[in-house]
Parts: C-alpha cells; structure tokens; sequence
C-alpha cells in the first residue's frame, strides 16, 4: 500500500512539477561582464566572449561596438589587403566566402549596424590598419531605422566622411551598393525598395566623384519586387552562399580595379 501511495502521488505531482519548470528565453539570458573602471584607461574592453549587439552592456557603454575587434585589431601581423567593413551582411560574408578573405582580406562587419556606427569605429577598424583598400557596403540598417529615424543627407553625410577619411589616408575604396530588400520582418510597415534604388544610385554618383570603385550588387540579386529571392538570401535580407557565390566575382573586380589605382597613386 504506501509503495503504491507514493507511485500515486509522484504520477499526480509529475505533470504540476513539470509545468512550474520556467520556459526557456529568447534570446538567452544575457552573460554576466565584469566592465572596467570610468574613465579612459589603456584596457576599457571587457571580454567580448558572449557578447552580442543586443546585449545591455554593448548598448549602454559601447554604442559603435568599437571594443569588438580592438584584440583582432591588435593581433594582425601585417597590414591586411583589404579591409570589409558594413553590418550583418559585410559579418556573415567572412564564413560563408573563406576563400574572399584568404590572402590578406579582413571582415569588419557588425550586426545591426548603421552607418553612424560604423563611421565611429571607421579610423580603428579600417585607417589604423593601413589596408590597400577598404570596401564599404551599408545602408540596409538605416533604412530599418535600426536606431531610430534619420535622413537621406544623414546617411549620405556618414557614407561621404568614409570615403574622404580613407583616401586621405591612402586608401583605396570600393563602394558596395545596397543590396535589394522589399520588406522588414522586424518593421512590417516599412516599403525600403524603391529608398534602395535612390540611395544606390547616389553611391554610384559618390563613387564616380571621389575615384572609388562601385560595386553593383543591386543588379546581379534584385527580382520583380525590388527584393531578393529566397535562393538567394532565404530572410530576404542576408544572403546564403549562393547569394554571396553571385557576389563574390563583382568583388574581386572591383578590389582588383581599387588595387589598380592604389599602384598608379604611388
């Protein structure tokens, strides 16, 4: 009788235990960091380990998230070749391509990042290490309103001070178009085509003026809709390996060109 009462009780008790068990987060719980002083100091960065775009730390004490590559900044042995810089699409192109970024190419792309951010980190992630040329693909974020509204002659002001940073600096730059996108899952209300093909078209413009190489992204992977098709980039907004497999011969034109002009400038 009492083993029989126990089994009883743990077949009633089981399923409340089970459902009093909390259910899992989305996204994880954020890692605990142990931040430095105030102040400026020689050491501001805590470990980037667990660390992502989201998380309260970056977005209270780091805006640009200019600590992210700081350590891989430091642990280069030679000037790279080229340098990558943009936000998610610029981050997730490293793995998908390796054979892109063998031989001397750096990616420097931040997840969620707008060009504001990127123009912050520009002179350490990109002038300090003295590549041969820079490619700067942006814009996606800005349209999202990733952090809130801005304007055209905001995102032109920033892309504009880019470029004219890395030439002065003896860089050569490519000029990645925006790539197609017809919609935002996060912002459902927003119709960003036809901004893409306007703010495209002054990167071309940009480019032709200050001596950069445009790289036209746009053409090879936009569809009927102004986006791009889920063979390409599933989200609608990153593109998989087939999709980087279309860019990847646009890219290597346009460096070779940007290389081109860096050897007659010398």
């Amino acid at each position: 009788m009492r083993l029989g009462a126990l089994a009883a009780l743990a077949l009633w008790a089981g399923p409340a235990l089970a459902q009093s068990a909390p259910a899992p987060s989305f996204p994880p719980p954020s890692p605990p960091i142990t931040a430095p002083g105030d102040g400026i100091m020689d050491k501001p960065c805590p470990d980037q380990k667990g660390l992502w775009f989201g998380h309260p730390y970056i977005r209270q004490n780091d805006w640009a998230w200019e600590c992210k590559y700081a350590e891989a900044n430091e642990q280069l042995a030679a000037p790279p070749r080229v340098v990558f810089i943009g936000d998610s699409i610029t981050e997730n192109w490293v793995p998908l391509t390796p054979a892109l970024f063998a031989g001397g190419a750096v990616g420097r792309g931040i997840g969620g990042q707008t060009s504001g951010q990127i123009l912050v980190r520009f002179y350490q992630d990109v002038v300090r290490l003295r590549p041969r040329v820079v490619h700067i693909m942006i814009g996606t974020n800005d349209l999202a309103g990733n952090i809130g509204p801005s304007s055209p002659e905001m995102y032109k002001s920033h892309v504009a001070a880019m470029v004219d940073i890395a030439r002065a600096n003896g860089i050569s730059v490519v000029i990645g178009s925006i790539l197609p996108v017809s919609k935002f899952s996060w912002k459902p209300a927003l119709a960003p085509a036809k901004q893409v093909m306007m703010l495209n078209a002054w990167l071309r413009e940009l480019a032709r003026a200050r001596g950069a190489v445009y790289a036209d992204y746009h053409g090879a992977l936009v569809n009927a809709e102004g986006g791009m098709n889920p063979d390409v980039a599933p989200d609608g907004i990153h593109p998989n390996a087939k999709g980087y497999g279309l860019m990847e011969p646009i890219t290597r034109a346009a460096i070779a060109e940007a290389e081109k002009t860096a050897r007659a400038a010398r």
